[in-house]
């Protein structure tokens, strides 16, 4: 089992950043891709970035490329999302998911991949 729990999230001003922290506890956290999602009120929830296990393979959602930036420190079992220029379209709940790394290259996008969640962290960016 691995427990997942977000931290970060917040009010900002449209054009403002924020960076999300994701602490992971119960297994070996180098074990594992990372991925990030968010949902929006009455919206599915949906892929935002994702990275493997060392660190040096990451992949993004069209809608945050050159935005955001996704990375993780293992030895802390953390992982982060940097967003910056941020849209009130980027206001949503955002997730920490895991699921054990199947090669190198493995960064899923699929949420049905992931085998583990957080909570969840609310961010709303205002106009």
């Amino acid at each position: 089992q691995v427990q997942l729990v977000e931290s970060g999230g917040g009010l900002v001003q449209a054009g403002g950043s924020l960076r999300l922290s994701c602490v992971a506890s119960g297994r070996t956290f180098s074990n594992y891709v990372m991925g990030w999602f968010r949902q929006a009120p009455g919206k599915e929830r949906e892929f935002v970035a994702s990275i493997n296990w060392i660190g040096d393979k990451t992949n993004y959602a069209d809608s945050v490329k050159g935005r955001f930036a996704i990375s993780r420190d293992n030895a802390k079992n953390t992982g982060y999302l940097q967003m910056g220029s941020l849209e009130p379209e980027d206001t949503a709940n955002y997730y920490c998911a895991a699921v054990v790394q199947r090669s190198r290259w493995y960064t899923p996008s699929n949420e049905a991949e992931y085998s583990y969640w957080g909570q969840g962290t609310q961010v709303t960016v205002s106009s």
